[in-house]
């Protein structure tokens, strides 16, 4: 880092040297070898920056699922209460089913 900042500065120096002489195919040349550096140090930023993205994206995934997990359990839950009630319905009906059989012996 420290070798590609002097080259920089190098390069910079050039740059004030051409302008001073105002040769354009050289300031054109410059400005390349200028722009070298430049994406090299932006390229890893770049792939950085899709590998945040590509986590961030797999944190909703985790998210996503986790709401479908709790939406899950929800409904098992709703699903056992309603066999708590099919199963005291049914208790009620055994029940009332008793004491009609045994209503004809108490009328006898």
């Amino acid at each position: 880092l420290v070798q590609l900042l002097r080259l920089l500065g190098q390069l910079l120096l050039l740059l004030v040297q051409i302008l001073l002489l105002a040769q354009p195919l050289l300031l054109a040349q410059l400005l390349l070898l200028l722009a070298q550096p430049l994406l090299l140090l932006v390229q890893p930023l770049l792939l950085l920056a899709q590998l945040l993205l590509l986590l961030v994206q797999l944190l909703l995934l985790l998210v996503q699922l986790l709401l479908l997990l709790v939406q899950l359990l929800l409904l098992l839950v709703q699903l056992l209460l309603l066999l708590v009630q099919l199963l005291r319905l049914l208790g009620q009906l055994l029940r009332l089913l008793g004491q009609l059989l045994l209503l004809p012996r108490t009328l006898r």
